[in-house]
């Protein structure tokens, strides 16, 4: 591959090929761009990766998307991905002792258990309708803003008890934020509880690889070229465009979108205010008998007692397809990087689910794979985004896309590709 020079269309190289990438690519080449877009690895996705393993479908760590977000809407066609849906709210789970804590409105068939829960507070469950109309009315652009604090600040302003968030906040938005101190900036909470009022809580059929491998198809049917196995080792950036380094090639470009990872971006573009500072978890998959009832009602299982695992959840009776006939599949998600070893989680987790569930037996409970994350998330402390990056933070025709300019999500990476392909149309 020799260099590229543009001719009546504009050149655009886009080097990395996770959400945020390929919508960049999608949007511009829709504008009659050139695009070509570079991703290291053999396929795209970056951080929204499955695999099939034994027959199994497994996501990179526990993900799902939620229905909602507005780019999630702008950016798939949610019908094509035959979605899959958790029922809204959670299991709380402790030893000898589990409960259900659902939306009402949503889920009407648990509103009788659920209001009778006894792990939150009657006045918990007003404050939280009271929530769902406030936030689920909102304008989404206005949720993110607000008084600089924590997530557990804002709860205990808004008279929260601490039986309501230790037993439901902390393990359920800790497995969104992966910090079940709920020290992450509370335009988080109020950004996530504002979707999960909205639309639901799914993962696609296919499994959570589907977004991207749908994401990449718009992006060809719309011009632009993929391609993958590439490394890219360099990029440089001047007022009349750019050139990158790509699988020992020199590529010149009008522009360049760096939509790598964010250590990988800070090394290629040299902007520090990148946030590198990660937050990490480990997931696990086990296989066991079909038709196990962990008395879910398709929601998630959270352990109130903290520890290991901090989720469960029960992929295959929401989504089928994810595991083989007369085979179950759950996965477990522990917080952070811990120190033991798989088999000692997955010892964890078993003797979690004895606890959780003495009716039943877990000797066929057998681990099918882990997936240790090291950068699932960047860490967001209340005020982050005021340290965020710009899209075009980089020297010359260079710009950043990542949910590292905008807020750890799906839609954050989202969004990044609609705002870097903005920028990018504005100055070619």
């Amino acid at each position: 591959m020799g260099p590229v020079h543009g001719g009546d269309m504009s050149d655009v190289v886009i080097v990395g090929g996770g959400l945020a990438g390929l919508v960049a690519a999608r949007r511009l080449a829709a504008e009659g761009a050139d695009v070509t877009l570079f991703e290291r690895r053999d396929e795209v996705g970056g951080r929204v990766r499955s695999r099939e393993v034994d027959g199994f479908t497994l996501d990179r760590g526990f993900q799902v998307l939620f229905s909602a977000y507005p780019a999630v809407r702008e950016e798939l066609d949610l019908d094509a991905l035959d979605l899959r849906t958790f029922a809204p709210g959670a299991t709380i789970a402790r030893p000898d002792h589990r409960s259900t804590l659902a939306d009402p409105f949503r889920a009407p068939f648990a509103a009788i258990e659920s209001a009778m829960n006894p792990d939150v507070t009657l006045g918990d469950k007003f404050r939280v309708l009271r929530l769902r109309r406030e936030l689920g009315n909102a304008d989404p652009e206005t949720l993110l803003d607000g008084p600089e604090e924590s997530i557990r600040d804002y709860l205990d302003r808004r008279g929260f008890s601490d039986r309501f968030v230790e037993n439901f906040a902390a393990p359920f938005y800790g497995g969104i934020t992966l910090d079940r101190s709920l020290s992450t900036d509370a335009g988080v909470f109020r950004y996530t509880f504002s979707m999960l009022s909205r639309g639901s809580t799914a993962v696609p059929a296919d499994g959570m690889g589907a977004v991207p491998a749908q994401l990449a198809d718009r992006a060809r049917a719309a011009g632009a070229t993929i391609e993958t196995g590439i490394e890219v080792s360099g990029v440089e950036g001047d007022e009349g465009g750019a050139t990158v380094e790509a699988g020992g090639e020199t590529v010149d470009a009008d522009a360049v979108v760096v939509a790598t990872d964010p250590r990988s971006a800070t090394d290629l573009t040299g902007v520090e205010s990148i946030p590198t500072d990660a937050l990490g978890c480990v997931t696990q998959y086990f296989s066991t008998r079909e038709h196990r009832s962990l008395d879910t009602g398709y929601r998630i299982v959270l352990n109130a007692s903290g520890g290991a695992p901090n989720t469960v959840a029960p992929l295959s009776t929401v989504a089928p397809e994810y595991a083989p006939d007369g085979k179950a599949l759950l996965s477990a998600t522990t917080l952070g990087d811990p120190d033991r070893s798989d088999e000692e989680l997955a010892t964890a987790v078993r003797d979690a689910l004895v606890t959780w569930y003495p009716e039943h037996r877990f000797d066929d409970l057998e681990l099918v794979a882990t997936d240790r994350v090291e950068f699932a998330q960047f860490a967001q402390p209340p005020g982050f985004r005021d340290d965020l990056p710009a899209v075009d933070d980089p020297d010359g025709s260079v710009y950043l896309a990542g949910d590292y300019t905008q807020w750890s999500s799906i839609q954050g990476a989202l969004e990044s590709g609609q705002v870097a392909a903005d920028a990018v149309s504005g100055e070619i």
